[in-house]
């Protein structure tokens, strides 16, 4: 991977660090591979930086850090390192380690690799699609918001002192609000804000700035516009996400994977969801899959033959109503990327609860 290596003065770090912090936040997790390049770079420029500063005895106090949500999906292994790195506290001038949000805390997290096959798999994803378009969604108002809680955790690498290793992010609860035109919202998550309080993911961002939206930046009111047909809405996808991810097909299933874990579509394109990610090659069903919940269910899955990583949709086995997902290392790999051996799991997330309410901040329970 080329980086380039040129320097930035500290003004134009602070801007790019609130920029690719406000982006992290606002882009559905598990889009952070369109930034790897920029901020390997950057990581890189500013380790080199910070080592100056200690040898030379001026290191300052600047403890500003990058947060980065944690993939929900199909994060390929070194865009999943750079954005744990950073959390964890490598682009610290103290040398950093783990401590930043209180949940980095143990070994990696491991999970038997369960064999794949291709066979049925769009029979599964017909049925799935049956059962979401009988089980339907709510129509979100203005004024209301769409809230979305989830367990997560997962692997990343971790330097300290030039020293890399392998550790797992605490299983905890995250929760989101969002209105269905996007513009205003709500995020508690340890994992990303210290507070327990948690940021506002309401428009403009920092810069005064308000991100166009696609389906990397998807609102209730942009999706409900998209084509429920299946071949149209697969072309929509591969046109929309030309050039990011490993390849196309694997960044179109990671796409509809990101509107599964953190949206709530409206009922019909919900349905269709399944039945585009039929029609893309490589698509399979690994029988038994554990959710971060620990339910199990079967699996629609892909493997990534870029990363090695397979992504994988978890499904109740009766209802095929869909429980979470995770990303699971099953090929070895090179370089510091090889700490991450087959059977890591790289995330895992279960969706608690989903559901439209009348306030930010508010949870189903105290709705009316």
């Amino acid at each position: 991977m080329n980086t380039n290596t040129s320097r930035q003065d500290s003004a134009e770090w602070e801007q790019d660090a609130q920029l690719l912090s406000q982006t992290a936040r606002d882009l559905p997790t598990g889009r952070h591979q369109f930034h790897r390049e920029r901020m390997m770079a950057q990581i890189q420029q500013l380790q080199e930086s910070q080592q100056d500063e200690r040898t030379t005895g001026t290191a300052t106090a600047r403890t500003r850090r990058l947060r980065l949500t944690r993939p929900a999906f199909a994060l390929p292994a070194l865009a999943a390192a750079v954005a744990a790195a950073v959390v964890a506290g490598v682009v610290m001038n103290d040398g950093g380690g783990v401590g930043d949000t209180g949940v980095a805390t143990g070994p990696a997290l491991t999970t038997d690799i369960g064999a794949v096959t291709t066979k049925g798999a769009p029979q599964l994803l017909d049925r799935i699609s049956l059962a979401a378009a009988e089980g339907g969604h709510p129509t979100v108002k203005p004024g209301q918001y769409i809230y979305v809680e989830s367990k997560t955790a997962g692997t990343f690498l971790k330097t300290v002192d030039d020293k890399t290793t392998l550790a797992s992010e605490e299983l905890h609860r995250r929760q989101v609000w969002n209105s269905p035109d996007g513009t205003k919202g709500w995020l508690i998550d340890p994992a990303v804000n210290d507070s327990p309080e948690g940021e506002t993911l309401s428009l403009p961002d920092e810069q005064g700035n308000i991100p166009e939206q696609s389906l990397n930046h998807p609102s209730y009111d942009y999706l409900a516009k998209l084509t429920t047909d299946p071949d149209k809405l697969l072309s929509t996808i591969y046109k929309e996400t030309e050039g990011q991810g490993n390849s196309p097909d694997q960044q179109a299933f990671a796409t509809i994977g990101d509107l599964l874990g953190e949206s709530y579509p409206p009922a019909e394109l919900y349905s269709a969801l399944f039945r585009t990610a039929a029609k893309i090659p490589g698509v399979g069903v690994v029988e038994d899959a554990v959710d971060a919940a620990g339910r199990h269910g079967v699996a629609v899955a892909r493997l990534d033959e870029t990363s090695g990583q397979r992504e994988e949709w978890i499904f109740d086995k009766k209802t095929h109503v869909f429980l979470g997902g995770r990303i699971v290392q099953v090929k070895k790999n090179t370089g510091v990327d090889a700490l991450m051996k087959p059977g890591t799991v790289v995330h895992t997330s279960a969706v608690l609860n989903r559901a439209v309410v009348d306030g930010i901040k508010q949870t189903p329970s105290q709705a009316g």
